[in-house]
């Protein structure tokens, strides 16, 4: 029998293969929790070169730990054992041209977000996904995580913008699945179900995503609120007021923007006032007809004479603009030069937001006194990022990281809520999982895992948990 690393390194050539200190970039993850080092990485070019990688790994019984960008906070993109190895889609960047007629273009699932932002640009059309991490997110990655990002609550998560996947199963079959249509009823939606698999029941090789439009004018407004339970109102007039050009509702604390102002000495804060919580709102349309600034100044008012908005400004141009939101995607790298840090990644029914927040405070509190909490996400679907940093004068948290992990779990599955709101589960979170999902949900996930994969090769060790 040709062993594994010498027939992947035939099937891949010197480009293709990368071991040693050559392969020490992917190790690791994002947070720098999780990874051993591989057999090594392979790095095919192309659909056939993915098959081929898998069926080698199947005959010689190593593990496939499929990888994006590995911007993954859970661990679900690095290796947990020695024997095995990661597959990256790095090389495998193609972009096809984008059809307007029917809103959809085919891509490679090795494309960087950020990339395939730029290349619709002059289409005049968009992918409305975005997330901080999209310099470096690879579109297989974000099918396998099931992405959520800033719009998902008009345009919904990954699942709901991928009309059709490409695949290479556990046994390196190809699934062509590249049907560019939103209905197709013929069967179980096989393409879902690798949404949020995080490569546990193959590998994505290519996508057909779902475009729209790019909008012909926005109206930003940046806004202190009294605070998140005035938030959530000011919220939910906005669903009712601007409807479907309600394209970004944004939160975020003090203590974020208190972080942010502290690390990043070229972010500006505009406003007069500082308050405990803040709004960020964004309409958006295909028409420059549509009278944007009117509804959201018209809102704006209605907010202040409710009590709701203590102070706010609309955006005077773009740079103002782009200005208002770093001031919310920079919350997790401000909170990141602050030090040693935990995070959370929950969701509510959004009306529940402010509770979970007040309650949770209480929580994390009674374990470890002083404790900081940044709470910042998306308002529109109720995805709240509780992150937490040590108390003043503290560098770590006591050791209490697993029990502030378990309390906040329990209290967002009480609530009805979701602890892996758009992250994943990972390697991260599979405890955390088997004591807040029925066993009855579990087993179904496992029994899945098993259908696809019987001999437990695509990513083991993700997810659920198989019996040895």
């Amino acid at each position: 029998m040709t062993d594994p690393v010498t027939a992947l390194r035939e099937i891949l050539g010197p480009k293709g293969w990368l071991s040693g200190t050559d392969a020490e970039p992917y190790q690791r993850d994002w947070l720098n929790r999780y990874g051993v080092a591989p057999l090594g990485v392979a790095r095919p070019a192309n659909t056939a070169e993915v098959a081929a990688v898998v069926k080698a790994c199947r005959v010689g019984g190593v593990a496939v730990i499929p990888q994006g960008g590995n911007t993954g906070l859970c661990g679900g993109a690095v290796a947990d054992r020695a024997d095995a190895i990661i597959v990256s889609l790095s090389r495998m960047t193609g972009i096809g041209e984008p059809d307007p007629e029917s809103g959809s273009i085919a891509v490679d699932a090795g494309v960087v977000l950020a990339a395939l932002h730029d290349a619709l640009e002059p289409h005049g059309l968009m992918f409305p996904m975005h997330l901080g991490a999209e310099g470096s997110a690879r579109i297989g990655g974000l099918i396998g995580t099931n992405a959520g990002g800033s719009q998902a609550f008009r345009y919904g998560m990954m699942q709901d913008l991928v009309l059709g996947l490409e695949i290479v199963t556990p046994d390196g079959a190809v699934w062509d699945g590249l049907r560019a249509v939103q209905k197709d009823n013929a069967g179980y939606q096989l393409r879902k179900l690798f949404c949020g698999a995080e490569g546990t029941l193959g590998i994505v090789t290519r996508a057909v995503l779902r475009l729209y439009p790019t909008p012909k004018q926005q109206a930003s407004a940046l806004l202190v609120m009294s605070d998140f339970a005035a938030a959530v109102s000011f919220g939910t007039y906005l669903r009712g007021e601007a409807g479907e050009f309600l394209a970004g509702l944004e939160f975020f604390s003090d203590v974020g923007l208190t972080l942010a102002l502290k690390h990043l000495p070229d972010l500006a804060y505009q406003l007069e006032t500082r308050g405990d919580v803040y709004l960020l709102v964004e309409l958006a349309s295909g028409s420059a007809r549509v009278p944007l600034d009117e509804i959201l100044a018209s809102a704006l008012e209605w907010g202040m004479e409710e009590g709701l908005v203590v102070d706010g400004a609309l955006a005077n141009s773009g740079a103002q603009r782009a200005q208002f939101w770093r001031l919310r995607e920079e919350q997790p790298e401000g909170q990141r030069l602050e030090g040693e840090q935990l995070k959370h990644d929950i969701s509510v029914p959004p009306g529940a937001i402010a509770r979970f927040i007040e309650t949770g405070a209480g929580i994390c509190d009674d374990i470890l006194p002083g404790v900081r909490i940044n709470p910042f996400g998306h308002l529109g679907d109720g995805n709240i990022h509780y992150n937490l940093s040590p108390p003043e004068g503290r560098a770590d948290f006591d050791g209490k990281a697993g029990q502030f992990a378990e309390a906040l779990a329990a209290l967002a599955t009480e609530m009805g809520g979701s602890f892996a709101a758009e992250h994943g589960l990972g390697r991260a979170k599979i405890a955390v999982a088997e004591r807040n999902r029925s066993s009855v949900e579990r087993e179904l996930m496992a029994r899945l895992q098993g259908a696809f994969d019987p001999q437990g090769t695509m990513n083991p060790g993700v997810l659920v948990r198989i019996a040895e």
